[in-house]
């Protein structure tokens, strides 16, 4: 049987797996298929897929795409858009413009502290596209021994509620559904049992969600049991994926959550229909 990996970040943003760690990982857990889901880019997807062509591995375009609702992060995965659609690379552009400007005001905030020698620019260094986020500033703040730790850049300075965080950009799960679409993509929540708002789903549903992420690391069977029963309920797509990030997630790696290759043929025929 084949499996795939629906759910992989790179470099590119908040990981710190490059696409040729990323391939040799995947060929290794014997996975058929992987996708490229980084945060609100899709600058990581091509050289993952040059990397592959050496390997007998598929890699599926895909994003997660930022967004909330009364106040509460819900993240929105595509799968087989246009990458080259104008109106996806602009808000993308956008979204990637506000992420900058967010990590200036942290710095900015984090001045008060006695923090004063970061730069904007060494941070977006640490990060191969725009999709630059809190991940790449706690680097900068151990590098320098302003903390000890990146979670305790987190719980010191970083996380919602810590004094030099900063809100991330507005878009709701329906905006972030409708510009999947735009781009020709399937929709996808992504990881409901961290998100916990099921009662959204029909909601979701309603305005164009196509699946449901069901297969999540470190997830009960109960759990996957449950969210296969609401896939089942409002027909839609099972998908899953380790949500791999190297370093920045080490409770988690490439295969230990994945779907059946089935999923991935889903998608593309729901992305052709």
């Amino acid at each position: 049987m084949k499996f795939a990996d629906l759910h992989i970040h790179t470099n590119y943003s908040d990981s710190t797996l490059s696409p040729e760690q990323i391939v040799l990982k995947a060929v290794d857990q014997g996975l058929s298929c992987i996708a490229i889901a980084d945060h609100d880019t899709v600058d990581g997807v091509v050289p993952v897929q040059k990397v592959a062509a050496f390997h007998d591995l598929e890699v599926i375009p895909a994003i997660e795409l930022s967004s909330e609702l009364n106040n509460q992060d819900i993240h929105v995965l595509g799968y087989f858009m246009d990458c080259k659609n104008e109106i996806f690379k602009v808000k993308l552009r956008e979204i990637q413009d506000v992420r900058i400007k967010r990590i200036e005001e942290m710095i900015e905030k984090l001045k008060e502290f006695g923090i004063d020698n970061i730069t904007i620019e060494e941070v977006c260094a640490l990060n191969k596209s725009d999709s630059v986020g809190r991940p790449h500033l706690a680097m900068i703040l151990e590098e320098k021994g302003w903390v000890s730790s990146l979670q305790q850049a987190f719980n010191k300075y970083l996380a919602e509620g810590a004094p030099a965080y900063v809100k991330k950009y507005k878009q709701t799960p329906y905006e972030a559904i409708e510009l999947i679409q735009k781009a020709g993509g399937v929709a996808v929540l992504a990881h409901p049992m961290v998100t916990k708002r099921d009662e959204l789903i029909p909601s979701l549903v309603k305005a164009g969600l196509k699946g449901l992420e069901v297969y999540y690391p470190n997830c009960p069977k109960s759990v996957e049991k449950y969210y296969e029963g609401l896939v089942k309920k409002h027909d839609l797509i099972a998908t899953g994926g380790s949500d791999a990030h190297g370093e920045g997630k080490p409770n988690t790696f490439i295969g230990k959550a994945k779907a059946p290759y089935s999923a991935v043929e889903q998608l593309r025929q729901a992305s052709h229909g």
